[in-house]
């Protein structure tokens, strides 16, 4: 075996070690919390109407507010790193399970990677004392991000894929956990059947709301790409808000926030029950 391929096979053993499996565990527990905690802040804003951030902004200044809230923003960065590793292993080696080395996999498992990636960076920047890193409003960061875009020769047209993009993953998001395509990466076989019926509710209910609000937010960029206006554009905060404004008024928006709330309850049976 030459050099170069006795490396990639350390380092492909290495990505299929403990480290990395205990690292994406970890990943999906931190993201249960974020999701819990922002779900949280919807349903409050549904009930009474509060100001607060129903996004990660939102979830981390909660955490702060905790006795122990240094503690487990660390710990919530370091495990979004953990998942961020893990996605980069699928990325370069494959998934696990059944045609894991097709290139589509491997190159949504390497988006994953960037989005974890990032969202680990802002969360431990916020840790350390840089509160403008991770606590930024989203629908803030979303008009800033699209008035940039629209400087650009051809603005609206990259508005409109960006947004297109965010369109297409929340249906394909809610449309995976309508069909429950969860369960194929899960040990179900070994699952207990209560266990079982906890994933499908939490994860089908869960996965739909979690699709709507991204579904939400492509639908309001693409309103801003039509119109060249980056105030039409929302981040997850406002797209929540935005289910008010519904003919089914504040019950859709609190029916999306505990749907956030059984998400964040699902990603804790995937760092559990998850094939890694």
């Amino acid at each position: 075996m030459t050099t170069a391929g006795s490396s990639t096979a350390v380092a492909r053993r290495a990505a299929r070690g403990g480290v990395v499996r205990a690292g994406a565990r970890a990943g999906f527990a931190a993201r249960g919390v974020l999701y819990l905690l922002v779900g949280a802040l919807a349903v409050r804003i549904g009930l009474t109407g509060t100001s607060e951030q129903a996004d990660r902004g939102g979830a981390l200044a909660e955490v702060v507010t905790t006795p122990f809230g240094a503690v487990l923003l660390w710990a919530l960065g370091i495990g979004l790193a953990g998942m961020a590793v893990w996605r980069l292993s699928e990325a370069l080696f494959g998934v696990a399970g059944p045609k894991g080395d097709r290139p589509g996999k491997r190159a949504l498992s390497g988006a994953r990677f960037v989005f974890y990636g990032v969202s680990s960076f802002l969360v431990l920047s916020f840790a350390t004392g840089d509160r403008g890193s991770g606590a930024g409003s989203t629908d803030r960061q979303s008009q800033d991000g699209t008035s940039r875009l629209l400087e650009l020769p051809g603005g609206p047209w990259w508005v409109g894929a960006v947004a297109t993009g965010f369109l297409g993953a929340g249906l394909w998001i809610a449309g995976r956990a309508v069909l429950r395509k969860y369960r194929k990466h899960l040990a179900w076989e070994g699952m207990s059947i209560p266990s079982r019926r906890f994933m499908d509710v939490t994860g089908t209910v869960g996965g739909v709301a979690r699709g709507l609000v991204f579904a939400a937010v492509g639908f309001f960029g693409l309103k801003a790409s039509i119109q060249a206006d980056p105030h039409e554009a929302k981040g997850m905060d406002d797209a929540i808000r935005s289910f008010a404004q519904t003919p089914a008024g504040p019950w859709l928006l609190l029916a999306v926030a505990v749907g956030l709330v059984l998400f964040g309850v699902f990603s804790f049976g995937q760092s559990k029950w998850r094939q890694v």
